[in-house]
């Protein structure tokens, strides 16, 4: 899979792609990664990507030429499944979303700033827009880390052991349910007088996988009525 990640600060992505799964993938060329900065891409010696809203009104605009000239650069030279646009009124990122998203082969993913983009960004140029919450932040940055993170560790051969993908939180029951994890113990047994449930010291793993199975329905289930 190949990534290409459009940004104001390219710098503040680095940090995670450096360390843990992300910069194993990289290592082992499972995922081709690259940062482009979107200034870069501007015509002027200031090399502006931003300027006043039209109608008035407090923050500046990220202006749609730098960006254009950026996705156009790279689309010369292959196809992309999606173009995403980080922003805080997207489609929520979910476990669902995450997994389709790692079976593509080419992605881009467009950083926001400042009051986002030009609107004609998004209508013609934007093929698909995820928030990571109902919330603000500074940049589309490390939303565009969190995608990442959560595509990357899919990809076939990043986890050590695969099995894990299978049992962790927001994983798909037998019924198409998404349901969170389980809780998880481990040694010692006893500690400070609160016991380990009994169930997990059984080794009887049919019904262990019972009680697994009950404890993530029923913490689903208290996450969905709060």
């Amino acid at each position: 899979m190949r990534i290409d990640i459009i940004t104001a600060l390219p710098d503040l992505l680095k940090s995670p792609f450096e360390t843990s799964i992300l910069k194993k993938s990289i290592d082992l060329k499972l995922i081709d990664l690259h940062i482009h900065n979107l200034r870069d891409f501007t015509k002027d010696n200031y090399k502006t990507i931003d300027d006043n809203q039209f109608g008035g009104g407090a923050g500046m605009v990220m202006m749609i030429e730098p960006i254009k000239k950026c996705i156009d650069s790279l689309k010369k030279e292959r196809i992309y499944d999606e173009v995403i646009y980080m922003t805080p009124d997207g489609e929520m990122l979910s476990q669902k979303i995450s997994n389709r998203l790692s079976l593509k082969g080419n992605l881009i993913i467009l950083c926001g700033h400042y009051k986002g983009v030009d609107q004609r960004v998004r209508d013609s140029l934007i093929t698909k827009e995820i928030s990571i919450g109902n919330y603000v932040l500074s940049g589309g940055e490390l939303p565009a880390a969190v995608l990442c993170d959560s595509i990357i560790r899919l990809i076939p051969g990043v986890l050590g052991n695969p099995e894990s993908l299978k049992e962790e939180s927001h994983s798909i029951s037998s019924d198409d349910l998404i349901l969170v994890e389980y809780p998880n113990y481990t040694k010692p047994a006893n500690w400070r007088g609160i016991d380990v449930p009994e169930v997990l010291l059984s080794g009887n793993h049919g019904q262990i996988a019972k009680w697994r199975l009950e404890q993530a329905e029923r913490r689903t289930n208290q996450l969905n009525q709060e």
